[in-house]
Formats: structure tokens, C-alpha cells, sequence
């Protein structure tokens, strides 16, 4: 297996602890304990490594975790705030306009989730569907248990590995492998797989390697913050399957991700998801 940067397992061991503490005050010298490097040095190492600030991090995974929280709960803003580790609401509603250019409020009012999308002449648009055939790929993947929306540790810590060992010419994009219904099965005991479509030879050290079968696929391919990706599964898999009259194959759907969250504009993100059909 090919080999990772030296400090690989310190930013690892960093990134698993914003996820799992972003409801607490995380100071740069508290992580800087968790990566058991100098408080000297850490900042510079990690921007280095990661090419973005532990602080530019932190905000990221608060506000992935927010909008899930706005879009999946009823809960108040005011409570949404502590539970991403914000003092108040004044400072989060600050934050996440900053981000999304829109307040909670809005941005739990204008329903993302929404399987149909609106324009501004009033008419209905259609999620974008084709069909498509794919050759077999392999992704490097880790696994999660738990949450989707909790996912995005494994990708982060995928991401990690890649960079750290300059990995990324040999791969084409990241994806994501979802093996259980989430309104069947208990959100705790959800499996899936984070990775990159891997091109190169055997997988980097601390990755698995997943297998994706070919053949054909419907891919709806969808624009927005990835809150909105659980109404366009029902989309794929109950208006447009039931039209289109298509079977299923015994094979798990997966997402490939066609711009970077850490650069685009979270309205601007565009996902493919991928329906197994039968020939």
C-alpha cells in the first residue's frame, strides 16, 4: 500500500474531533493537543496540509451540521445555534449569512428539500434525469455507521489522506455509497461509504477498496446544498421510477460530487446520484 504523510494520523485525529465537538468552544491550542504538535507549529502545519485554517475548518463543519438541523428538525434557531457551538443566535445568524448569503430563517423557509423546484415565472422544474452507462469502478473509500448527514467526517478524514499523500492525481472525483434506506432503518445503524473514484493501483494505507458494478444507471443530477439530497432521492425513486417504468437491480445507488464544498457556493454544488436499473 502506498505510504501517507508523516502527520497524517495528527490531522485525522483532529478532523474526527471538530465533528464530534462542534458544539464546543475549540480553541487552536485545545486541537493543537488533540494533534500533539507544538501550538508553534500547528496552525502552519495544518493550513499547509489541509490548504485551508483549522478555524476556515471549524466553521465548514458548524455549518454543514446547521443546515441539516434546520432542514430535518423543527428545532428553534436559538437551539440550532448552541448545538453548533455558537454563543448566541445574533452571532450564528451572523455566521451562516456570511455563508449562504441568506438567514436560518430564510433558508429553513424556502425548502430545499422541495422535489420540485420553482422558478421565478412560477413554473415547475424537473429534476434533470438520464440514463447512463458506466464501466465498473473502485472507489478508496472508509465506511460510516450512523447518520447520513453525519457523513461528511469520513470525507473530510478521506480528503485528509489524499492530500497528505498526493494522492489526488490518481483519482476522479469523490463519491459515496449509501446501502440503506433511511426511512426503514434506524438512523444509528445506516451504512455507507465515503471515498474518491480511485484510478490508481492498490488503495493508499488506512482505505478500503470498494467495488461499484457497472452498467446502467438513472442519474438525476442535482444543484443545491446537500441538505436537499434526501427529497431528490424520493424524487428518483418514487415520481420518476414509477413513470418510467424501469426496474431496479440488486446493486446500492451512490452519490459522485461534481465541485469542491470547500470552494462553491453551496447553491452551486451539484451532486450525482446513481439508480441501479436492470437491463
Amino acid at each position: 500500500m502506498t505510504k501517507t504523510h508523516p502527520h497524517t494520523d495528527r490531522i485525522l485525529r483532529v478532523v474526527e474531533y471538530i465533528h464530534a465537538h462542534a458544539s464546543e468552544d475549540l480553541s487552536l491550542d485545545q486541537l493543537a493537543d488533540v494533534a500533539a504538535l507544538s501550538r508553534f507549529h500547528w496552525h502552519r502545519v495544518f493550513t499547509a496540509i489541509m490548504g485551508v485554517s483549522p478555524a476556515a475548518m471549524i466553521r465548514s463543519v458548524r455549518m454543514h451540521k446547521a443546515t441539516m438541523l434546520l432542514v430535518r428538525s423543527s428545532q428553534p434557531v436559538s437551539g440550532i445555534a448552541k448545538q453548533v457551538g455558537y454563543p448566541n443566535e445574533r452571532s450564528f445568524v451572523r455566521a451562516f449569512k456570511e455563508v449562504y448569503d441568506v438567514t436560518p430563517a430564510a433558508f429553513r423557509k424556502r425548502g430545499v428539500t422541495a422535489p420540485m423546484k420553482t422558478n421565478p415565472n412560477g413554473e415547475t422544474l424537473m429534476f434533470d434525469v438520464s440514463n447512463r452507462t458506466i464501466d465498473p469502478m473502485t472507489l478508496a473509500a472508509l465506511s460510516h455507521r450512523g447518520p447520513y448527514s453525519e457523513g461528511s467526517v469520513a470525507y473530510q478524514k478521506v480528503a485528509t489522506i489524499m492530500t497528505t499523500g498526493g494522492h489526488w492525481p490518481n483519482t476522479r472525483g469523490m463519491a459515496g455509497v449509501y446501502y440503506d434506506d433511511p426511512n426503514e432503518v434506524a438512523p444509528e445503524n445506516l451504512r455507507s461509504h465515503a471515498g474518491v473514484i480511485w484510478a490508481g493501483g492498490e488503495v493508499p494505507e488506512g482505505l478500503e477498496a470498494v467495488d461499484l458494478a457497472g452498467g446502467d444507471y438513472a442519474v438525476l443530477t442535482f444543484k443545491g446544498p446537500y441538505a436537499g439530497l434526501g427529497q431528490a432521492y424520493d424524487y428518483l425513486f418514487g415520481d420518476w421510477l414509477t413513470e418510467s417504468q424501469a426496474r431496479l437491480r440488486d446493486s446500492p445507488s451512490f452519490e459522485v460530487y461534481l465541485n469542491d464544498p470547500t470552494t462553491t457556493a453551496p447553491d452551486d454544488l451539484l451532486t450525482e446520484i446513481f439508480m441501479p436499473l436492470a437491463d
